[in-house]
């Protein structure tokens, strides 16, 4: 049996389960961003395939490898996935569903208190000297402000927004939420509060999104969006750069209609310097906290991740049907 792995090359090994006997595939490798007829001069005979979450998969791709039974995204996502012709050609595509929401949400609660405390403009005056003078600043404002005091809406309630709903109320924040669907059934254990997505905006001091990336919620986030907002509200986006609108953004911050945006992902990754968010002015610019797309990527949960691949690769070997499909048929 042989599996493709679309990525970068280590990973498969290095969390590979004891359980999992590795070495009795034959596994090949290619980059992200390898183009169709790379992938299938190195694949085309695999039985199974792992691809990074934001690998693309054509049509094309899936059609040209005939024995293939198995597409596992090696996270949550799977948006560049063909999952229909994957569907057309019985081919399962799975994901590691809520392998990572425990990260995520941590990474959600980082940014929310870095941008309530000012944590990195703090970093570079203390760099410079200023401890002493920031702090005297900071005394006088009042600007700094704690997690327990805030109202935060969570835009989305799927496993991650609930993790991060559980830590949200160790805090004492009050925690709203909208979703397509309500889930009464949550809301007295994780003490959060259903809301439309109108009193979301008008009540929430940070507004967390937690939606999947699809056409129908490209650019959710727009300066519509952002208009209905509280004033002096943030907003933190661990979920996919495409749903905030990045110019609608820069000029929400600059307005003061919004105070500030801690991103773990905008659009356009890979990022280059010359992303509109990195080239927004001085005024702006000091507003926002960048990671790198890493809420995820803690090593419990990638071994959470590749258990389930490797769960799912057997299962799928031995004639099953595996867990966590998002092209069912």
């Amino acid at each position: 049996m042989k599996i493709l792995v679309i990525g970068k090359e280590g990973r498969l090994m290095q969390y590979a389960p004891e359980w999992a006997q590795a070495e009795n595939y034959d596994i090949c490798y290619v980059p992200m961003g390898a183009s169709d007829e790379e992938i299938l001069a190195a694949g085309r005979d695999a039985d199974f395939m792992l691809a990074d979450a934001m690998a693309r998969i054509s049509e094309d791709v899936i059609n040209g490898m005939p024995q293939l039974k198995l597409i596992h995204s090696e996270g949550v996502g799977f948006n560049f996935f063909d999952i229909e012709s994957a569907k057309r050609k019985k081919v399962y595509v799975c994901n590691c569903k809520a392998a990572n929401a425990d990260a995520v949400a941590e990474h959600a609660l980082l940014l929310m208190l870095a941008l309530l405390r000012d944590m990195v403009n703090g970093d570079s005056l203390f760099r410079h000297g200023e401890q002493i003078n920031t702090k005297e600043a900071y005394m006088l404002s009042g600007s700094l402000r704690e997690l327990g005091e805030c109202s935060v809406g969570l835009l989305g309630f799927g496993d991650i927004a609930q993790s991060t709903a559980r830590l949200l109320k160790a805090f004492g924040a009050r925690v709203l939420y909208h979703n397509r669907t309500r889930k009464p059934e949550l809301e007295e254990s994780l003490g959060v509060e259903y809301v439309s997505r109108k009193e979301l905006l008008a009540e929430s001091d940070i507004i967390s999104v937690h939606l999947n990336s699809n056409r129908e919620t490209y650019h959710t986030v727009d300066e519509d969006f952002l208009s209905k907002m509280k004033k002096g509200a943030y907003v933190v986006n661990t979920a996919r750069g495409e749903l905030v609108d990045s110019a609608a953004l820069i000029s929400a911050i600059r307005s003061g209609h919004i105070a500030g945006a801690g991103l773990d992902t905008v659009e356009g990754e890979p990022v280059g310097t010359d992303n509109v968010l990195l080239q927004a002015p001085a005024d702006v610019a000091d507003k926002m906290i960048f990671s790198c797309h890493i809420g995820g990527i803690t090593g419990g949960a990638f071994r959470r991740g590749h258990q389930m691949f490797w769960k799912n690769l057997k299962t799928v070997e031995q004639g099953g049907v595996p867990r966590n499909i998002v092209n069912p048929w």
